[in-house]
């Protein structure tokens, strides 16, 4: 599995999804996290992310990727165009303008000279995705108290193209229920920790791995 998180979650994978990876681990899938700090070049990270998971694939070992908020986007950008896995679950599909991310650049940008706005833009990621992407299979997962998920927006033009199989899905829970490092469970044991936090997760781990293998038979 390949999983890219979100925003600065994404700089130490290990810890801020330690959960979820764990979660996934125990049923049986091999993860591959890449670690990154988010820049305005979304297509060259995107491009950096899928030649390091490459190299580092096992080969005729089949891929899931899984992104979490930006992560789904660079996953979706990936160079390949999905050919290259056997499915892409996609966790809290955010898609905003470096403006609406980054409240200061609508003021600061164009007084210091700075790039203000993501590339590809929002508009054109969605553009790209409906043109270029070529992966049938992507599961869409949103949290019903997620205010900046985008996922309907993207089966919208995921659902476009010939032969699709896209899906949406919606759990409890909100934007960062994905990540969860399990501070308290480290830091003062199992006593002081959240029972349904794990549930959540456990039930996250469970509803990707169950959604995957049909993936697998249709590649």
């Amino acid at each position: 599995m390949q999983f890219i998180g979100g925003s600065y979650l994404a700089a130490t994978p290990q810890l801020s999804y330690r959960r979820l990876l764990e979660a996934l681990s125990r049923r049986g899938l091999a993860i591959q996290a890449w670690s990154y700090v988010p820049g305005f070049d979304h297509q060259a990270q995107a491009n950096e992310a899928w030649k390091l998971f490459r190299s580092a694939r096992p080969e005729n070992l089949p891929a899931l990727r899984l992104g979490h908020s930006l992560g789904c986007k660079l996953h979706l950008l990936a160079p390949d165009n999905g050919r290259g896995c056997s499915g892409l679950a996609a966790l809290s599909f955010n898609n905003f303008s470096a403006e609406r991310s980054v409240p200061l650049l609508a003021e600061l940008g164009p007084r210091l000279g700075i790039q203000s706005e993501f590339s590809p833009s929002p508009s054109e990621t969605l553009r790209l995705v409906g043109a270029n992407y070529r992966q049938a299979n992507n599961l869409l997962v949103r949290f019903n108290r997620d205010g900046i998920d985008q996922s309907p927006r993207l089966l919208a033009v995921l659902q476009q193209r010939p032969g699709d199989h896209s899906e949406l899905l919606e759990k409890p829970g909100d934007h960062l229920t994905p990540a969860s490092a399990g501070l308290r469970q480290n830091l003062l044991g199992s006593w002081a920790d959240d029972p349904a936090r794990q549930r959540q997760i456990d039930s996250l781990a469970e509803t990707i791995c169950r959604w995957w293998q049909p993936a697998l038979l249709q590649r």
